[in-house]
């Protein structure tokens, strides 16, 4: 049973955007559950269906493969070293851009916004990613985890999830934006799963839902989402604040 999710009453555009990456900007095609497969069977251990491995595209690397799939916590740096090995040379290759983004982000820098990644995958890596897609030189501050994915909490740098990865962009942002330290942005995040929802919420900001992506029937709903949109159009028009925009973003996810 789908849950039809709020649109967003707001008038006017916002000034700061923040984006998800995996199945927000870019669809990893495969490269992403396709790494995760390669490395568990070179570990030696079993491999899920391809249903749960599809729910480990959005959590932090280490936790989903504690938490969703069971990995031994000795056998987990092994795993991500081989995937990020396999990642790196194959699976990057698989991803495509999403139909209308680069258009989408074109639009809003032009007009003057300011734009963020806030993104779970090592940060160099999503760097990487969105140089390789020609997508980089839109944003002017892209957060992630730290390139050690062996940091434990309490170790410098260390961001244990989607929180606290948007509480840095956004203070990046304002740093760059020259907002008074302490003073609240008006932002949004984007994204496709429920730690994109939670992570905003936690700090203080709406997070509009894209259809698109990899949530669960009924994640984002029941996660609290603003609103959810179909397309890049229609996320477009929620952005711009647009009375369009409130029947457009009304969905279902």
């Amino acid at each position: 049973m789908t849950t039809a999710s709020p649109a967003i009453d707001r008038a006017g555009p916002r000034p700061v955007v923040l984006f998800d990456l995996d199945g927000t900007l870019v669809d990893p095609a495969g490269g992403i559950t396709g790494g995760i497969e390669h490395a568990l069977g070179a570990m030696g251990l079993p491999v899920p269906e391809a249903e749960v491995l599809q729910s480990m595209i959005g959590p932090k690397l280490a936790d989903g493969l504690i938490n969703i799939l069971g990995v031994p916590a000795e056998q987990v740096d092994g795993v991500i070293a081989e995937y990020r090995r396999w990642y790196g040379v194959q699976g990057m290759a698989m991803s495509r851009v999403y139909p209308g983004v680069a258009a989408l982000l074109a639009g809003l820098k032009n007009d003057g916004v300011h734009l963020a990644v806030a993104t779970q995958k090592p940060e160099p890596l999503a760097v990487d990613l969105l140089t390789r897609h020609g997508l980089s030189g839109y944003f002017t501050v892209i957060r992630g985890a730290h390139a050690d994915e062996t940091l434990m909490p309490g170790d410098p740098g260390y961001r244990p999830g989607k929180t606290e990865i948007i509480a840095a962009a956004l203070a990046d942002v304002a740093e760059i934006a020259g907002v008074e330290a302490g003073a609240a942005l008006d932002a949004v995040m984007v994204g496709d799963r429920h730690q994109d929802v939670n992570g905003a919420r936690s700090n203080g900001i709406d997070c509009i839902g894209v259809a698109w992506g990899f949530a669960a029937e009924g994640e984002l709903a029941a996660a609290g989402v603003s609103a959810v949109v179909h397309s890049a159009e229609e996320l477009a028009a929620a952005l711009a604040g647009t009375a369009a925009a409130g029947e457009a973003a009304n969905g279902t996810v």
